[in-house]
Order: structure tokens, then sequence, then C-alpha cells
């Protein structure tokens, strides 16, 4: 995965010509909405050139767009084709596996408390059906996370926390859940496609991600995985034409669902999503994530360490094991958003996010870019 003769260091200006928005800001802002990368925008704008002048006469070719996303989508993750389900985003990915699971009176479900809200709500609303949740810090230790799990039915948690960045070991928690017998739900949407990610290494039973982050994709189109010894398990609750084996008989009145993840697809896919999602992922397999992760962190380390000596507290502590593509940061006596429309008025483009500002560049951004927005910090 990945061109060897591009080193990490040279990402940045290898592939500067698949992100027109560096010529237009420099953008820090990818765990909120990521600019589409080239590719991604070319894609879309073929099939809608496609569609425009000729319907669906080339359905085929939305078809083939389909399969060839889910086997992207499974090569970037280390899973099967079989395993993967398009969905609209992360939200209808997490709610698929909640609202579907065979819950029984009394489960126990181990959630953390700084999730975002799609990976939270959905798992409050279980306490109505007699399931019990467990609170842990994002930050537990590994002996408090495996104590919790003690009959334990779900773990569900964030690969790469949404406001600190705090990434946890995937591989650690998984070996924590195979030996109690928990479920291992991970919400990826801020570390899919930004860090390296092996759903069998980390024993992961589902997974879900929106493509508009780190994934450098549209908005409205996402991907979950469901591990295939869960995939007849796991109940489809949105049941649409596509859910069934015979979704291309439509004469058929066969309710069986498809075999695969498919059976979770409740009806029309989004296909300019698709072709922009497809595009998106397959570049990033090109450039190799194993690439991308070590340019993302050092970016991040540079946000904070600049941010730092300004005088600007930074949320969490980095380590090269925990650190990601986020950095909050804050400074006493200054208002975030005044900060934030500061840097935004100077074209770097960070998000407010709870009294802090939220700064995510990605592997493509220059690391003088980073120097020059740690300058314009006031």
């Amino acid at each position: 995965m990945g061109c060897n003769n591009v080193t990490a260091q040279e990402l940045w200006q290898a592939y500067e010509t698949e992100f027109p928005v560096r010529d237009e800001l420099t953008y820090l802002n990818h765990a909120a909405v990521a600019p589409l990368c080239r590719r991604a925008s070319d894609a879309m704008k073929s099939l809608a050139e496609q569609a425009c002048r000729f319907g669906s006469l080339h359905y085929s070719t939305w078809m083939d767009c389909y399969e060839a996303l889910r086997v992207a989508a499974a090569r970037l993750m280390g899973a099967h084709r079989d395993e993967i389900a398009i969905v609209k985003n992360t939200s209808e990915g997490i709610a698929a596996v909640a609202l579907g699971f065979p819950w029984k009176a009394g489960d126990k479900v181990v959630v953390f408390n700084e999730e975002f809200p799609a990976n939270q709500y959905i798992w409050r609303r279980l306490q109505d059906r007699g399931v019990v949740l467990e609170w842990l810090p994002i930050d537990a230790p590994l002996e408090r996370v495996d104590q919790a799990c003690r009959n334990a039915r779900l773990l569900a948690v964030s690969f790469v926390q949404y406001l600190s960045g705090y990434r946890i070991d995937l591989e650690a928690f998984g070996e924590i859940c195979r030996r109690r017998g928990v479920f291992f739900f991970v919400d990826a949407i801020q570390g899919l496609g930004a860090f390296p990610l092996d759903v069998r290494a980390a024993r992961i039973g589902a997974l879900a991600a929106d493509g508009h982050k780190w994934l450098l994709g549209p908005e409205g189109n996402g991907i979950l995985y469901v591990n295939r010894e869960w995939v007849d398990r796991i109940e489809p609750v949105e049941f649409g034409w596509t859910t069934v084996a015979s979704y291309a008989d439509y004469s058929s009145r066969d309710m069986t669902p498809r075999a695969d993840a498919g059976r979770f697809e409740c009806g029309t896919l989004n296909t300019i999503g698709c072709f922009g999602l497809r595009a998106s992922i397959e570049f990033l397999l090109e450039v190799g994530v194993e690439r991308i992760a070590p340019q993302v962190r050092k970016l991040g380390d540079m946000v904070a360490e600049g941010a730092a000596r300004k005088g600007y507290e930074v949320l969490g502590e980095r380590t090269p094991d925990t650190g990601a593509g986020i950095v909050c940061i804050r400074k006493p006596g200054v208002d975030s958003r005044a900060v934030h429309a500061a840097l935004r008025e100077r074209k770097f483009i960070t998000a407010p996010r709870q009294g802090w500002v939220r700064i995510s560049p990605h592997f493509y951004v220059p690391p003088q870019d980073i120097e020059a927005m740690t300058d314009a910090l006031p």
C-alpha cells in the first residue's frame, strides 16, 4: 500500500496537485469537514455530467462503483467486502448496530464520557430496553477498562476522541474484549484514513465511519463494517427493498435478508457520494495510510508545541502512542471564538469547540503552514 519512493516528509509535496484548497486556504479543520481531494471531486463531477447527459443509461457503472467502494473500504481496514455496508453517515452505522443487536434485559454496555453525541445518545436510548451503561473516562487505564468489561455485553468507543484527539490502543481494547467475551464497537470517523486500522488484529465486531473527515470524501456517505460472524445476528432495523437477497428481482416477495452486510443497506444509495468516496479511499490506499499517519502526528505535534510557546494551553497530553491529528488549544483571558475568527481572517481554517480552538491538519498541509499559523496566534 503506497508508493515506496515517497517518504512521509515528502507527502505534502508529492500530492500537492490533489489539493487545490491549498491555493485558497490553510485548511486545518479535517476533524469537522475536509475539502475533497481532487480525485473525489473529479469522480463526482464525472458522474453528475454522465447523469445529466444520459440519465441511468450507464447504470451498470453505478453498480460497479458500489462494489468497488465496498472493496476499497474493506482493504483500508483489513476486512472482506462481504462485511461492508454503505450507509449515510456514522450515526446511521452506529444505530444499525445498537438497535439491531440481540439485547437482553440487564446487558451491560461500557461507554465513555467524552464521546461525540453520535456514539453516546443511541446507547443511552437502550436503557429503555433494560440495558445498563457503565461510563469511563476516555483515558482510563487498561486495567480499569478490563474491570469494567467483566460481565459486559458490548464496549463502544471512538478510535480518536473528537475534542482532545486522544487515540486509543485498538488492539489492547480488542484483546480485553476478546478475553471478556465482549462485542467491540468502534466509531472510527476521527481516525480512519489518518491512522492504520486492522479490524482483525483489533478484533473489532463492528465499526462505522463517515467519508467527509480524514477520508477526504463527501458528506452524506459512510461505511459500516460488521464482522462476518455477526452479520446474521444483528437484525436490520431499517428494512427496504435492497435489504433482501432477491432485491434484483422486483417481482419476488421473498424477504430473506442478504447474506452479507449489504442487508444493512435499506434502499437506493447516494450514488454521487459513492463515486466520490470510492475515489478518495482509493487515493488514500495509493498514498498509504502507514505513510500518512506519522505525518499527521508530526503536524499535530507542531501545532501543540507552537501553541504552547505562544502561551496557549493544550487539551490533554500528547504521546507517540496517543497523539492523533486533533489538537485543541486556548489561552487564559482570551475568547477562543475570537482566536478562531482572527485565524480565519488570515485564511487559517480551524473550528471553535467547547471553549477551545480545534486544529486538525491532514498529511498534505506543509509544515511551514503550521509554523505560520502558530505565528499568527494572537
